[in-house]
């Protein structure tokens, strides 16, 4: 038995206090998804060119993923099966970025194929609820800071009249893209890859406790509860009872779940965790400009100094010009859940250092909970 509280998203409740982190391209599809589910956990399938093995993908990327959100959804609750292994409902949702092209088409796909939640970050969800009304689908955006949590509901509460239903914080020590500039990164301490010597934690436990401050606003004027789950760098047992000591509902784990054996990723990028060093973990910059968290390999010395050739664009991203930028993230993205790990972006948390094997989604949410 946990010795923490379900995650209650209004009829929807969680077992085990644990959201699996979305991560793509290809990482946490239906396999991931659906054994984090029966485990307890929530389980979340990333939407980001989620398509990518469809036949059509090449010639018509964005029909290729809207087909393969059902797909993955149905695969994901076969394996979460009918009841968790704590007797209750398994769940499962979608982490689909503002910033992707034509993000509306993405959530009411999500909607209609049935998802229990969606968590939306890499932007501002502002048109979110207006996505997903007159369904039961849950609703909970990414934050990074008081300001934007703010903004959000205010943002809601004024146009939609409306809350969410849970709010995800995301810190500077989580994977792939970053909701912090790189001044911000220095200022935490999380800039380098030695961040377990230099992390202020301190520094954003504060930024967290004043986002549950905001949130406990807009529940008590909706009279609702809002689950507030914390992400970044939630590794272990004492990771976890760090975050939930300064008030969260839930914890959100991504890199931990890597190296499972039920995670979508190849054996090839699991390896790649496991090898690597701490100074292997380095800030990179997207080639929309965003900070993202990788591993240092062939390919990010390749393009750090000479620009890779494009030629076509899978229309991935909104703010996405592909005569400047240095490389597709679509295609680096792709090669690495294809396994052609020295030719691919290899996003991961501050912590994938710490993955020392491959283990099973049921022993990780053990050793979390305790």
């Amino acid at each position: 038995m946990s010795r923490y509280q379900p995650l209650i998203i209004g009829d929807l409740i969680i077992k085990k206090p644990v959201v699996q982190g979305g991560m793509g391209v290809g990482i946490s599809l239906s396999g991931l998804a659906g054994a984090v589910a029966k485990a307890g956990g929530l389980g979340i399938i990333s939407t980001a060119q989620i398509g990518f093995r469809e036949p059509e993908f090449s010639e018509n990327p964005e029909k290729a993923n809207l087909k393969a959100i059902g797909k993955e959804l149905k695969k994901a609750r076969e394996i979460a099966g009918e009841k968790t292994s704590e007797g209750g409902r398994p769940a499962v949702g979608f982490n689909i970025m503002v910033a992707t092209k034509h993000y509306e088409h993405y959530v009411r796909t999500a909607v209609e194929a049935g998802a229990d939640i969606i968590i939306s970050g890499a932007g501002l969800p502002i048109q979110l609820p207006e996505y997903v009304k007159g369904s039961s689908t849950k609703i909970a955006p990414i934050v990074s800071s008081a300001k934007s949590a703010s903004v959000i509901c205010r943002m809601w509460d004024r146009k939609y009249h409306c809350a969410p239903d849970m709010v995800v914080i995301e810190g500077p020590l989580a994977g792939g893209h970053l909701g912090f500039s790189r001044d911000e990164l220095t200022n935490y301490g999380a800039d380098t890859s030695r961040v377990s010597e230099t992390y202020q934690l301190g520094r954003y436990d504060e930024e967290i406790m004043k986002i549950i401050s905001v949130i406990r606003e807009y529940e008590n004027k909706y009279q609702k509860k809002i689950p507030v789950v914390s992400a970044g760098g939630v590794f272990d047992q004492k990771d976890m009872e760090h975050h939930m000591k300064l008030g969260v509902d839930g914890v959100q784990v991504g890199t931990r779940f890597v190296t499972t054996e039920e995670c979508d990723a190849p054996e090839s990028y699991k390896q790649a965790y496991i090898h690597a060093a701490q100074e292997d973990i380095v800030i990179v910059k997207s080639p929309v400009g965003m900070p993202g968290r990788a591993i240092k390999n062939s390919f990010l010395e390749k393009v750090a100094v000479e620009k890779e050739k494009i030629t076509r664009c899978f229309q991935c991203l909104e703010h996405c010009d592909p005569k400047t930028i240095p490389y597709c993230i679509t295609k680096a993205l792709i090669r690495a859940a294809e396994g052609d790990i020295e030719n691919a972006l290899l996003f991961c948390g501050a912590n994938a250092y710490r993955c020392q094997k491959i283990e099973k989604v049921d022993q990780v949410m053990r050793e979390l909970l305790g």
